[in-house]
């Protein structure tokens, strides 16, 4: 007797609140996304997708990389290393203990980088915390465009639907 499948269910895009005009390229300081609340919805995963305008101001240099670290919680107000759970700057240590989601290379100026950044649950083991967010550091010395308007910023849930 075969029993019911069980299908992959993806949510509407949510915006990422993540404040990314202007960041400034830098080794040891990024930005950090508000909180995501997963207590209510309770996804099993969830993808996110940036896309981050630079300007033909600079030239790539240092790693010519932008840097993508996750950061959970089991409260919402205790996280990973220094991160505060809002739309903030934050000072990375070095090394940190932040779970890196995804390297994207940065080798041109003046252009968009696009990504579809992994899984959040593969980077913390395969379990959701009850509260995530993402950093993003800019080690590219690229000028990342001044128009908040201008970035993309989204993640989409994962749950199992049976039938």
């Amino acid at each position: 007797m075969a029993g019911t499948p069980t299908n992959i269910s993806y949510a509407t895009e949510t915006a990422l609140t993540i404040t990314l005009a202007s960041l400034a390229s830098s080794a040891t300081a990024g930005r950090e996304s508000f909180q995501v609340d997963n207590t209510t919805n309770k996804y099993l995963d969830a993808m996110v997708y940036l896309e981050i305008p630079t300007t033909a101001a600079t030239t790539a240099a240092n790693d010519k990389a932008i840097y993508v670290y996750a950061y959970g919680g089991l409260g919402a107000d205790d996280f990973t290393d220094t991160a505060t759970g809002s739309d903030a700057a934050i000072t990375l240590k070095t090394p940190t203990n932040l779970r890196m989601m995804q390297v994207i290379s940065t080798p041109d100026t003046s252009t968009t980088y696009k990504s579809v950044i992994g899984s959040v649950a593969n980077v913390f083991g395969g379990n959701m915390p009850k509260y995530w967010g993402v950093v993003v550091q800019n080690f590219s010395a690229l000028t990342f465009n001044g128009t908040e308007g201008n970035f993309t910023k989204h993640y989409v849930g994962i749950t199992n639907t049976v039938g």
